[in-house]
């Protein structure tokens, strides 16, 4: 959640919002991962870089949870199969 100086209210990310989020953490993972290849390299320790790397994409996990969660809500009922349920077929209607 964030939250919105105009109108003083929490409100919820939006799916575009979650999206570019995701992909911006995922270029800064990158960047991290060739920062750490550096630092192996040159023999420096990369025991803080790697936590950080992980919290990153522990973030990412969750930005991703939350973006599958609001596509669901978005999309509507489903059946076991992932099929959406679109309504009662017009020859099982009263």
């Amino acid at each position: 959640m964030f939250f919105s100086a105009k109108s003083q209210v929490w409100s919820m990310p939006t799916l575009e919002y979650i999206r570019s989020e995701i992909e911006h953490m995922r270029r800064q993972i990158g960047r991290q991962q060739k920062e750490i290849q550096s630092l192996l390299r040159s023999g420096i320790s990369t025991a803080s870089a790697e936590t950080l790397l992980t919290s990153m994409q522990a973030k990412v996990e969750g930005l991703c949870d939350q973006r599958d969660r609001l596509l669901s809500e978005e999309r509507g009922p489903t059946y076991a199969s992932g099929k959406r349920i679109k309504g009662t077929p017009s020859h099982r209607r009263a």
